[in-house]
């Protein structure tokens, strides 16, 4: 209890700390003491609220008002911030900001009458003896300065001691490779800087690997370039670095640090020859074989790493990296269980790392075990809520496990950060169809059609789809024409059929019934095609093919036709077939229920939804 109420205490002046320099206008300061608050609690939404206004860019104070709000949904500060920035919809019933003191011009407005009589020491001041008073004080009070600020003795001053409020942690962490030890590496975080420092790669920069007692001379280059470092400054982290080599030039860490560096730049070529002159000082140092891996991976996907992998695991079998870059590398190729056992390994060697956890759910979710894989994911997200590859992998889980709602949260933060990231746009636009947001559907996979012009053809169906429930019949028969002969499926076909329908091309839909009847899995789905059939035939002139459609899905088990469904089918079949004097009304009989369970259950013939419900895996193209 003793200890959590010194840490509480702490947290308490760190956070007054932050208030006061966001008051005097250090922002970094501010934003310095705020990251290090999240670090130890990231579900305080006042540590949220006050980073929104330590931040730069107006994403990354969305981004920290959006978390708030999350954290606290009735956070009416939060709100108003979003309202602000253009994030959130007008409420009228969130009041403005409260305004504590009369502004200028209100005051300047004001009649003679209308202001507020002074009174007190104002009134008084104005007074010309009181002010005559006055200057003869201050004379006297001059004087007085000068004749004993010269004849006393001069007095030790005091100079107050000051205080430095603690900061983040350090960054450059202590590896197994020279100190034996198996300390974890910690991600560089000052404010939300995963979130708008992306490099392109699957993963971000970490601690540095390494940590060598420096020279006397470089110490001070040295702690330039670490904090170039956390900055993300490359450019001036490498030349510090190389002014350190002036000094240490058989330090093969720094070689490695500076290959590091270039790597983050996307400078291939420069990475590999630092690495390399990095190995040539100590052949046995695991760094550079990793770091080479890596490059050679992002230059080529297709590239055999696995030697420069496994070598850097046998000269460092404590380097987490190492074990977790390997089991990225297996996923690719397809060797989910033994990439497992390498972040078995990871975890164990970096037990809070939001990238292992990452990375088994890639593992799981190509071994088939989304559950697995969605845990995986929500433990990545507990981690470090600022990976912004998190968001991703969870809104691909949470579209296939039918979470429709959270798939559009987690996936509306990610393609903020990652906006050419044309597959997880579309995904995006297929959750905005499934709970009924079309227009931001269409214009969400529009966006990812234009990144990307031939790879998203599946994903034409949910445009596709979604046009129809907007009218757009023309464009919706475009996008459902690609999408059928992307993938002929039951619900490919039949939201076409219904696009030509619409369209009053009752030919072409009649060709996409056939195709139905071939397709149809379920007697939920052969109902579908006989009430389409019905319909169509009756356009087409065809009575007794519609008559015989209407007469089979009215005979059909009551639990596979809709109470709807059937009380159309009965109106149609009634008008085709009139009862006369002389004949009485054929009124079928459903047969009770006596087949298995159905996997598929249509909905009512009236709404325009085909799809279904039950969760399919997201196309990849």
């Amino acid at each position: 209890m003793a200890e959590e109420y010194k840490e509480e205490q702490s947290n308490d002046t760190i956070f007054q700390d932050a208030v006061d320099a966001l008051r005097r206008g250090d922002k970094p300061r501010a934003r310095e003491l705020l990251t290090l608050l999240l670090k130890t609690n990231q579900n305080n939404p006042t540590y949220w609220i006050w980073l929104s206004a330590a931040v730069e860019g107006s994403k990354e104070r969305v981004y920290c008002l959006q978390t708030a709000l999350k954290l606290d949904p009735e956070n009416g500060t939060a709100k108003r911030g979003l309202i602000l920035l253009g994030a959130l919809a007008p409420d009228d019933t969130i009041q403005p900001f409260p305004m504590n003191r009369p502004r200028a011009w209100e005051e300047k407005l004001l009649l003679a009458n209308e202001k507020p009589k002074e009174r007190g020491l104002k009134v008084i001041a104005r007074s010309p003896l009181v002010r005559l008073i006055g200057v003869v004080l201050i004379g006297a009070g001059l004087i007085s300065v000068l004749v004993f600020g010269f004849v006393l003795p001069n007095q030790t001053r005091v100079v107050p001691t000051q205080t430095n409020t603690p900061g983040p942690s350090p960054t450059f962490t202590a590896t197994p490779t020279v100190f034996g030890a198996t300390a974890e590496p910690t991600r560089v975080f000052i404010g939300p800087t995963p979130l708008w420092m992306l490099l392109p790669a699957t993963y971000t920069p970490t601690a540095l690997y390494v940590t060598t007692p420096r020279a006397p001379e470089s110490i001070d280059q040295y702690r330039l370039a670490k904090r170039a470092y956390e900055d993300g400054d490359w450019d001036s982290f490498i030349s510090n670095m190389e002014l350190i080599l002036r000094y240490e030039p058989e330090a093969a860490d720094v070689y490695f640090l500076i290959g590091e560096a270039y790597r983050f730049k996307g400078e291939n070529a420069n990475a590999l020859a630092a690495y390399k002159d990095a190995k040539n000082i100590d052949p046995n140092f695991a760094a550079p074989y990793l770091g080479e891996a890596r490059v050679r991976l992002l230059a080529d996907p297709g590239y055999n790493a696995e030697k420069l992998l496994n070598e850097a695991i046998v000269l460092d079998p404590n380097y987490g990296e190492a074990y977790l870059e390997r089991a990225r590398y297996q996923i690719l190729r397809k060797k989910a269980e033994a990439a497992i056992v390498d972040l078995n390994r990871a975890a164990a060697l970096m037990p809070n790392s939001a990238d292992v956890y990452l990375a088994y759910a890639s593992a799981y979710l190509a071994l088939g075990e989304r559950e697995s894989a969605l845990e995986a994911a929500e433990k990545a997200y507990s981690l470090d809520i600022t990976a912004v590859p998190v968001y991703a992998m969870l809104g691909e889980l949470y579209l296939e496990s039918g979470k429709y709602q959270r798939a559009v949260e987690a996936l509306e933060v990610y393609v903020v950060y990652q906006q050419e990231d044309a597959l997880a746009i579309a995904r995006l636009g297929q959750a905005y169809y499934e709970i009924g947001e079309y227009e931001s559907a269409v214009t969400a996979l529009n966006r990812a059609t234009t990144i990307n012009r031939t790879g998203l053809r599946r994903f034409y169906l949910y445009r596709g789809l979604a046009n129809l429930e907007l009218d757009n019949i023309d464009d919706a028969v475009d996008d459902l024409e690609t999408a059928v002969d992307a993938d002929s499926t039951y619900e490919s076909n039949l939201a076409l059929l219904r696009g030509y329908y619409g369209q009053e091309k009752y030919g072409s839909a009649y060709l996409q019934v056939e195709a139905l009847d071939s397709l149809a899995e379920t007697d939920e789905e052969t109902a579908l095609a006989l009430y389409w059939r019905g319909l169509i035939q009756e356009k087409r002139e065809e009575p007794k093919d519609a008559i015989k459609a209407w007469k089979e899905l009215l005979e059909m088990d009551e639990d596979m036709v809709t109470p709807e469904m059937r009380k159309e089918a009965q109106a149609h079949y009634l008008k085709l077939v009139p009862p006369t004097a002389t004949a009485t009304i054929w009124s079928p009989t459903p047969r009770p229920r006596t087949s298995a369970t159905p996997t598929r259950t249509p909905g009512a013939p009236t709404t325009t939804r085909t799809p279904t419900r039950t969760p399919t895996r997201t196309p990849t193209p």
